[in-house]
């Protein structure tokens, strides 16, 4: 069983509009409504997969409870913490040429006594988990230091945890030495304060975090593939695309695919990258089953590419 976390999910409205124009009364040809969160989309990518998963996550007001019950229809086992906040409503102006325009609200407030429920909650469900992944920013009123102090109860229980955040929660939660931390390109570049502009600079990057306390670093490239550095070794691995539909949510279906092979080694992150390839070839936040990958898609090697130059250099 994998658990999730999600501190700050959401109600994800999307609506498909011919073009965005301010000012004006526009026509939606489309909608659609999804439960939305990193850790919340990792869920729905181990459903998908026909794997047990079971997700932790704040609740409160009418969003909250159209949240759990989407996830339900998913066939995805929530443990709500009751919160007396709204889950927050995010919404998506999805353009026909492809232009998709995002308004993420904040979220509600957590209180201390919210906090320390959360926290509970997540040791009450984590026996039976083979992983733990905690998704996601941190809603308003939890430190960054609260990522760290998660990490550090669910290893004294005896749990194994991704790690997928940024910014200070994740230079915080580093010194508790999380299993795994998946950064992507901007993340990587934002955890150590410099540029990175080609491969050799992201796993350079991927070593100073696992020296500052991460065991191993699943790094997204982008379009140019993800490295995985740990103490086992370093391999770089990347995908034929044929058509990129939407991005949105392939990150957290790669975390899931990596972890559903185990969670080390060069066998899960050729599955990361193949759920991650599925990913963006489906539409939204869809997330692949096992029909739309291809293995054969992907390439994994241990000859990492040091010298190319990043499609997307992160700055």
């Amino acid at each position: 069983m994998i658990l999730t976390v999600t501190p700050n999910p959401s109600l994800d409205r999307t609506y498909e509009v011919p073009s965005l124009d301010r000012g004006e009364v526009i026509r939606a040809t489309g909608e659609r409504m999804d439960p939305g969160g990193k850790g919340v989309n990792v869920s729905r990518a181990v459903a998908a997969a026909g794997r047990r998963t079971v997700a932790v996550l704040p609740l409160g007001g009418a969003p909250g409870a159209l949240v759990a019950d989407l996830l339900d229809a998913q066939g995805i086992e929530v443990a709500p913490v009751p919160v007396a906040g709204a889950t927050r409503s995010n919404i998506a102006l999805a353009e026909a040429d492809g232009v998709l325009t995002k308004i993420n609200a904040p979220g509600p407030e957590l209180t201390p006594a919210e906090q320390e429920s959360l926290l509970e909650t997540v040791r009450e469900q984590s026996r039976d988990a083979d992983w733990i992944a905690c998704c996601g920013s941190l809603p308003r009123g939890l430190a960054p230091s609260w990522y760290a102090e998660l990490v550090a109860r669910a290893h004294r229980a005896g749990a194994r945890i991704a790690l997928d955040t940024s910014g200070p929660a994740l230079l915080a939660a580093l010194r508790e030495r999380p299993d795994v931390v998946k950064p992507n390109i901007e993340e990587l570049a934002e955890a150590v304060g410099r540029p990175l502009a080609t491969v050799g600079d992201a796993v350079k990057a991927a070593e100073e975090l696992r020296e500052l306390g991460a065991r191993t670093v699943l790094a997204s490239l982008g379009a140019d593939g993800q490295l995985l550095v740990g103490e086992e070794g370093a391999w770089f691995a990347s995908a034929r695309v044929d058509v990129v539909r939407s991005n949105v949510g392939a990150g957290d279906s790669s975390l899931a695919g990596f972890l559903i092979a185990g969670g080390s080694g060069p066998g899960a992150l050729a599955s990361a990258v193949a759920h991650g390839a599925a990913a963006v070839q489906l539409p939204g936040s869809v997330m692949p089953s096992p029909a739309n990958l291809d293995p054969s898609a992907v390439t994994v090697t241990a000859e990492i590419p040091v010298n190319r130059v990043l499609t997307e250099p992160a700055s």
